[in-house]
């Protein structure tokens, strides 16, 4: 679990207060005690909290910059196909320095563009600023395992990890959202992008966001999930191997660490 918060200015000469970027990335310590980082220029500000899981030394920083210094990564998650995806890019021809899945992602943006969500089975949630495309990209797992927040003011879109860390930057002061309490109250569950504070939106699983100068705010849905019926009837012993073999293929999948790691059951149903 790692933390990410930024800060977007629509005006580049109103500059990011560097002060209020750090309020922001240290209220998301509890996510990240390991390292943390800031980066900011003119209308861009991004934030990090890390805990370390996969390479454990600095060249695993974030923000995390392509060698031009011209993309940078604020990255919350786990890829768990970044082997293959960093050997499919090594063959298209890009340079790794790290043998983080961080940079994986990096690259994988910096060669396929916002599709590149496409290319990543894991979960996630990202902020990528294309400096030379003066683009922030906003990015979530298919599922929403991981979690990311948004709010647009008249002057600037801020996001985060946690709604904390939107509040923490000062300008959106915390108001009850009733819109969404005959919901909660009914199902227990808030479905649709609103939360509990008004004026501050959670990215839906499956979807980016993404800003420019001249586009203004595109949401953009990456993933549907499938139900198409199969072709051809499978026998119950067929069907029992596809499940066994679909559940050695995540845990192994899920495995992948330099640290220490387990297993636990939640005791629910789907357990």
């Amino acid at each position: 679990m790692c933390g990410i918060a930024g800060i977007l200015k629509f005006d580049p000469n109103e500059g990011i207060n560097e002060a209020r970027l750090l309020a922001m990335r240290d209220s998301l310590l509890h996510r990240g005690p390991d390292d943390g980082g800031l980066m900011h220029d003119k209308r861009i500000g991004l934030a990090h909290r890390r805990l370390s899981i996969i390479d454990l030394s600095a060249a695993g920083h974030q923000p995390m910059a392509n060698p031009q210094r011209t993309v940078w990564l604020s990255y919350n998650g786990e890829v768990y196909n970044f082997r293959e995806l960093r050997t499919r890019l090594q063959g298209l021809g890009c340079h790794f320095e790290t043998r983080s899945d961080t940079e994986v992602v990096l690259r994988a943006y910096e060669y396929y563009g916002e599709s590149c969500v496409e290319h990543l089975s894991g979960m996630f949630a990202f902020a990528i600023w294309d400096a030379p495309k003066q683009r922030l990209f906003l990015a979530r797992d298919r599922l929403g395992i991981k979690p990311l927040y948004y709010a647009v003011t008249g002057t600037q879109l801020l996001f985060g990890s946690e709604v904390k860390a939107i509040l923490a930057e000062g300008s959106l002061q915390p108001e009850f959202n009733r819109n969404v309490l005959p919901e909660f109250l009914a199902s227990r569950y808030v479905s649709g992008s609103d939360t509990f504070f008004a004026g501050v939106h959670k990215l839906l699983p499956g979807h980016t966001l993404s800003w420019t100068p001249d586009e203004g705010l595109r949401t953009r849905r990456y993933w549907y999930l499938s139900a198409a019926p199969k072709s051809e009837e499978l026998s119950r012993a067929q069907y029992v191997d596809m499940v066994r073999s679909g559940l050695q293929d995540a845990v192994q999948s899920h495995m992948i660490a330099d640290v220490p790691c387990g297993l636990f059951l939640s005791g629910g149903l789907d357990s």
